[in-house]
């Protein structure tokens, strides 16, 4: 599963998943363009301590020229692109609550983040991937559109949004040896998680768990060996797909 020198894209990664993301795959080789809405001066430092070659790229994934920047940053820097792990996200900043209950203004913040997010960044770098002959597309989905989490109808949706997109793309770029698949995680002990659910993060956090196979809260690490195959020449032929790590929560 070799990925030196590849030169990987990684969306939301200031902090949580996205940071611990950008901080493996750079550790292993890879060349990463660590892209964010927020400071990324701690990932780019965890990166080069970890003897990681990186740049930063400031990304508001909602905007399509602001993904198109962020790109062409990627191929100053390194001249091509061989893959995008789309993390970028709205999840710590949504209030959850029953289906009737969320704002308007989070429904669309929502989907303007976590869906057209995820287009506008697959659009930025889909050509430079195409012209370097090929390579992967990682989207970040959730547990909450697998198993159809309740009071934050939102994020699920969004996230339901984010597989069928995967689907839809990875048909549209085979033909191009473009590989797009979806990692659909258990909720992960970062910051975000504990945004969300506040005062009943506890609470959650114990109830997924004990819905789980392996009764154990991810943490960030529990991601990269899934992330790492995706976007090395061993995962190939794969495509379309989304591969859930939830200890054994929904099950196919």
């Amino acid at each position: 599963m070799n990925v030196e020198g590849k030169v990987i894209v990684v969306t939301g990664a200031a902090r949580g998943i996205g940071q611990e993301y950008a901080r493996y795959l750079g550790g292993i080789g890879a060349r990463i363009v660590i892209a964010d809405i927020n400071d990324c001066s701690n990932t780019l430092d965890l990166v080069k301590a970890e003897g990681g070659t990186a740049t930063a790229a400031k990304l508001d994934v909602a905007s399509a020229s602001s993904a198109m920047d962020m790109a062409q940053t990627a191929l100053d820097a390194f001249g091509h692109i061989d893959a995008l792990v789309n993390n970028a996200a709205l999840y710590g900043g949504l209030k959850g609550g029953r289906f009737d209950s969320i704002s308007e203004t989070d429904w669309d913040a929502a989907m303007t983040v976590n869906v057209k997010g995820t287009w506008n960044c697959c659009k930025a770098v889909v050509p430079a991937i195409r012209q370097a002959g090929g390579g992967s597309i990682v989207n970040i989905a959730s547990l909450a559109a697998t198993y159809g989490m309740p009071f934050g109808l939102h994020y699920t949706t969004s996230k339901a949004a984010v597989i069928g997109l995967t689907r839809g793309l990875a048909r549209e770029l085979g033909r191009d040896n473009i590989r797009v698949n979806a990692v659909a995680p258990s909720a992960v002990l970062t910051e975000g998680t504990r945004e969300f659910f506040a005062e009943k993060t506890d609470k959650a956090l114990d109830t997924i768990k004990m819905n789980q196979a392996i009764a154990r809260n991810l943490t960030p690490s529990d991601l990269v060996g899934t992330i790492h195959w995706l976007v090395s020449d061993a995962s190939q032929l794969v495509t379309g797909q989304t591969i859930a790590v939830d200890g054994g929560t929904v099950m196919h």
